[in-house]
């Protein structure tokens, strides 16, 4: 996610995946859907989205199909167990945009890709990857006044750890009990993300101060990874994602909602302020109206002599001089008036417009918030206030929680 600092981050995230979860996932990453709710997606552009492994049939079909040819093992997972993977990564929207836009971001995926295919263990494991081309940055192309799209890439795979089997005791030849009876690729998303240990700059283990090796999390491994392989493949002018980041704890959902709400903030008060501007100058047509009003007054000034003309005093007649001049300096400031007061209803009226719009494509958001506005509070606070989580502790969260994200520091 972009910080405003100028500096370009490298990003990657991992989002775990239950049998049931997979097909939404496989929906949106294939631009399978007739819809989507999130509206930056321009399904024109979705041909330009480029596949570096395209999938041979639905996520599933080819998970059972690696099954039943033996390739991975699901030996002794619960039924709710974690199947699948997606590693997200990206940088941010202004470095792409900056270096020539899509051609550059399909050769910098490119080379990701082959870094995916290292951290990952094998292609065989990947089920797809896809770079999105066709998410439209809102922001940035309203700052531009053109259109930006956010280029980043999607790879779902399969979790795998090598695993021995041992004979047991069971076995009738004794002499085998304890030996490897076979090796297989098990599936397993809490040892393929294990903790490991921390190195010095030596290659040996950092030791805490009672002796014991000092682990790195695996999300954290992750991330730097991914950093070390773009700069070695000569992008150079990239940083790592930095450590402790509260914006790489949201979910895209969820940082496109605060941005959303933070647009509709800005808007309702630049509203705000066109209504009372255009308040100030409905006043002011409203003093010139009863300044009208008193016209009867004026027509009523002199009288009519035999000869037909009007006599008047000499008070009436500086009267009505002081009343020409002011009326000739204001029929210049009336008319600006008018059409300022025309430019601000054409105002009014744009803005009110993009306030629907967003209240449209947040009213989900909104409605959830009305409905149980703890709930919400407590969930966002906790996703952004919450120290990153180990993957063994995932079972046990108290605190609401997003089942399928898991983000590095």
């Amino acid at each position: 996610m972009a910080r405003g600092d100028g500096i370009h981050r490298t990003n990657a995230r991992n989002m775990r995946l239950t049998a049931a979860q997979i097909g939404n996932a496989q929906q949106h990453n294939e631009r399978e859907k007739e819809s989507y709710v999130n509206q930056d997606i321009i399904p024109e552009r979705t041909q330009l989205n480029v596949h570096f492994k395209e999938p041979t049939g639905g996520y599933a079909e080819m998970f059972q199909k690696l099954k039943e040819d033996g390739v991975i093992s699901t030996r002794g997972l619960k039924e709710d167990a974690f199947l699948y993977g997606e590693l997200i990564f990206d940088v941010n929207t202004a470095y792409f945009h900056n270096h020539g836009g899509y051609d550059f971001a399909k050769q910098f995926y490119t080379d990701a890709y082959k870094a995916v295919i290292e951290i990952i263990g094998g292609e065989q494991y990947i089920l797809s990857a896809v770079m999105h081309a066709d998410e439209r940055n809102r922001a940035m192309s309203d700052a531009l006044g053109q259109d930006v799209y956010h280029y980043h890439l999607h790879v779902v795979y399969i979790p795998i750890v090598e695993k021995q089997i041992l004979w047991t005791k069971r076995c009738k030849d004794k002499s085998l009990v304890g030996t490897v009876k076979e090796t297989i690729q098990q599936v397993s998303m809490s040892k393929k993300w294990d903790s490991k240990p921390a190195l010095d700059e030596n290659g040996e283990p950092v030791l805490s101060t009672k002796g014991k090796p000092v682990l790195k999390k695996s999300y954290s491994v992750l991330q730097g990874d991914f950093f070390r392989y773009m700069r070695d493949a000569g992008y150079d002018d990239v940083e790592r994602g930095e450590h402790g980041s509260s914006e790489e704890h949201l979910t895209v959902t969820q940082f496109k909602v605060q941005q959303e709400q933070a647009r509709l903030e800005s808007i309702e008060d630049k509203i705000d302020k066109k209504k009372q501007t255009l308040e100030k100058y409905n006043e002011k047509i409203r003093e010139q109206k009863g300044a009208a009003a008193s016209l009867h007054e004026i027509d009523s000034i002199g009288k009519k002599t035999i000869s037909g003309n009007i006599s008047m005093t000499p008070q009436d007649a500086q009267f009505l001089k002081e009343l020409a001049k002011e009326g000739v300096a204001s029929r210049g400031l009336i008319g600006d008036l008018k059409n300022k007061v025309e430019t601000l209803k054409r105002d009014v009226s744009v803005w009110k417009r993009k306030y629907e719009k967003l209240q449209e494509q947040t009213k989900d958001f909104m409605a959830a918030l009305k409905r149980a506005p703890r709930k919400v509070k407590e969930f966002i606070q906790f996703m952004l206030h919450t120290e990153p989580e180990k993957p063994e502790q995932s079972r046990n969260r108290d605190m609401p929680r997003c089942k399928k994200c898991d983000i590095e520091l």
